[in-house]
């Protein structure tokens, strides 16, 4: 539908004011975000006409943001629910050189928002009872409105709010029911998940368990905290649950997290102090510093877009510590270099690379890629063969952008 309204902005400015109505009708319909309250009014008017807050931090990079914003929030099913039972309000959690004069005012706010109750991932929806206790939170966006409907339903529930559960805890709630609740609500908050995974876990018999790793694999931000040392200590055991080369990884990404992602956000025009950085990493896990140094060069120079020196430090970082890599690792070596790499040189590398992220079981968008990288070198015949062997093992997921990426091949394109 969007579509064909816009085919008809494109013959008549008459469209463009229709156009513009029926949007200003389905959005009426929909949430109502109050937009021209600071959010000393907003607490004060939530007060007088006993609803709850729902506060929608989002950025304006953030995708998943975008459709919520644009997609589920404008339905009249959506607006049903939220304009009876909230006050709602839109706050923009980063700032841009576009930013309108109602966002600026907004910035102190955001601020506080963020940073007292820990908004690490967006979109986060807070949501605060009528006298201005927070009782609840929804991390991400949910696909339709009656999904997200009924998560947000929750904050009714004492049971399932999560501050609300929080509070519980702090106050000394440690049945190991209980804990494992939370410990699952509390994965996107990093001031309090690793502490409240870490009393579950002490209910917990010593075996590592798929649960326990998952909830460690989400917990483990720093070398603090409890994950850490499971990966690090008992690795062939984290590795008999979730395969091969993953508790080398989850140490490599802790590491790199805690002391090379800092220094690269703050590194200035001449990059990176590498050596400096290895040294850090050195001083307490030597085994490990020249690998994690060497895989911070590689994202420091993907994220930076400079592929001449990508190239040399993906070859360098693969060359000594490449069986070392998980096939998900592997994959995203090779697809990278086959999108952004015109050197043939690295993309045979790749092809290697591509080759064994699959060689243990076959994963049909590896395969995928190890055909794209067949018929960027020319290999046509064997880039369709290994196609076809992908869409065969493609389940729904996978299945149309392979079978799209095999017509391209046959086409010549």
């Amino acid at each position: 539908m969007y579509r064909l309204i816009h085919s008809f902005l494109l013959f008549t400015g008459i469209a463009l004011s229709v156009h513009l109505a029926s949007a200003q009708v389905i959005i009426d319909k929909g949430v109502n975000f109050e937009h021209d309250l600071s959010w000393t009014q907003i607490k004060a008017k939530a007060n007088s006409e006993q609803k709850y807050i729902f506060v929608d931090c989002f950025a304006t990079w953030c995708g998943p943001c975008r459709y919520m914003r644009t997609i589920i929030f404008p339905q009249q099913t959506t607006g049903n629910f939220f304009n009876a039972r909230f006050i709602s309000v839109e706050v923009q959690m980063d700032t841009t050189s576009k930013d309108s004069d109602r966002i600026k005012s907004w910035y102190a706010d955001a601020h506080t928002l963020k940073t007292l109750y820990s908004v690490q991932a967006y979109p986060t929806y807070l949501i605060f009872a009528p006298d201005g206790r927070l009782v609840h939170r929804v991390i991400g966006g949910r696909e339709s409105a009656w999904e997200f409907i009924n998560v947000v339903r929750e904050a009714f529930d004492t049971t399932k709010q999560y501050y609300t559960q929080l509070r519980e805890f702090d106050a000394g709630r440690r049945d190991s029911a209980f804990l494992r609740r939370l410990t699952q609500m509390a994965r996107y908050d990093m001031t309090v998940g690793p502490r409240v995974f870490k009393a579950w876990l002490n209910t917990q018999p010593p075996a590592l368990t798929p649960t326990v790793l998952d909830f460690m694999q989400e917990l483990t931000r720093t070398t603090a905290d409890p994950g850490f040392n499971v990966f690090l200590y008992r690795g062939p055991e984290v590795d008999k649950v979730l395969g091969p080369g993953k508790a080398g990884s989850l140490v490599i990404a802790t590491l790199l997290r805690q002391y090379v992602i800092p220094q690269l956000r703050s590194a200035g025009e001449k990059g990176p102090d590498w050596i400096a950085i290895q040294d850090a990493i050195a001083a307490k896990y030597p085994a490990l510093a020249a690998e994690v140094t060497a895989r911070g060069k590689v994202q420091y120079y993907q994220g930076r877009k400079d592929w001449p020196q990508f190239q040399i430090a993906i070859l360098a970082y693969t060359q000594k510590f490449g069986a070392h890599a998980t096939p998900e690792e592997l994959n995203q070596f090779a697809y990278t270099v086959y999108v952004n790499c015109p050197d043939m040189t690295c993309v045979t590398g790749a092809l290697e690379w591509s080759k064994r992220s699959f060689k243990d079981k076959p994963v049909p968008r590896y395969m995928d890629t190890y055909a794209n990288i067949l018929y960027k070198m020319g290999k046509t015949d064997e880039a369709l063969a290994w196609e076809q062997k992908a869409l065969a093992t493609a389940g729904d997921y996978d299945r149309d952008n392979i079978q799209a990426n095999w017509e391209k091949m046959k086409k010549g394109r």
